[in-house]
Formats: structure tokens, C-alpha cells, sequence
């Protein structure tokens, strides 16, 4: 069992930026891929970005790659997001995820944090 804590959100205005934390808990998180997913209100969850057990491998949506990087740090069991150039379409719940294997799909990671708030406003 795999328990995360995502902190870091908060309100930002257009062009900011924010570091979103995704905490892990339990057994050994450095065996898991990690993921982070967003959810704006009245759409479905959809992917942001995925990262390898080692971090070397990371996979972004066409959407936000060139202004978020994902990274871990494995000894401290975080996963990080670095939002850059932050636009109000980024508003949304942002959720990290672990899994056994870097997917695009929600459905194939294990473990989900509550969720934290960004919004940016224009």
C-alpha cells in the first residue's frame, strides 16, 4: 500500500509559476512509476505527465511540455511538478499517481493523492 500527498497548489496569475509535491508513504516508492493527472471542473481527469521508477524516463502531454517538468527524488519518496508559464487553462485539481508502469490512462496507476488546487487567473 502506497499512501501520496500532494501539496503545493494555490493561486497564481498568468506567466507564474508554482511546485506542486506529491509525498509517498508506505512501501518502497522507488519501485512505482509516478504520475501527475489534473481535473478542471465539469471535464474528465486527464494527463498531465509520467515519470520512471529512476526518473530518467518522463512522458508529457502535448499540453503542457516546454512549461512543467516532473522529477523524483527517491531517497526523500517525492515526486515534484515544476509549473512554469502557468495559463488559466492549467486551472484544475491536480492529482499525482503511482503505478507499476508510465501510462497515459488513469486507469493503470494504483495509488491516487487527494488532489490539490491550482488556479490561475488571468
Amino acid at each position: 500500500q502506497v499512501q501520496l500527498v500532494e501539496s503545493g497548489g494555490g493561486l497564481v496569475q498568468a506567466g507564474g509559476s508554482l511546485r506542486l509535491s506529491c509525498a509517498a508513504s508506505g512501501r518502497t516508492f522507488s519501485t512505482y512509476c509516478g504520475g501527475w493527472f489534473r481535473q478542471a471542473p465539469g471535464k474528465e481527469r486527464e494527463f498531465v505527465v509520467a515519470i520512471g521508477r529512476s526518473g530518467t524516463s518522463t512522458y508529457y502531454a502535448d499540453s503542457v511540455k516546454g512549461r512543467f517538468t516532473i522529477s523524483r527524488d527517491n531517497a526523500k519518496n517525492t515526486v515534484y511538478l515544476q509549473m512554469n508559464s502557468l495559463k488559466p487553462e492549467d486551472t484544475a485539481v491536480y492529482y499525482c499517481a503511482a503505478g507499476p508502469n508510465m501510462s497515459v490512462y488513469a486507469r493503470f496507476y494504483q495509488y491516487w493523492g487527494q488532489g490539490t488546487q491550482v488556479t490561475v487567473s488571468s
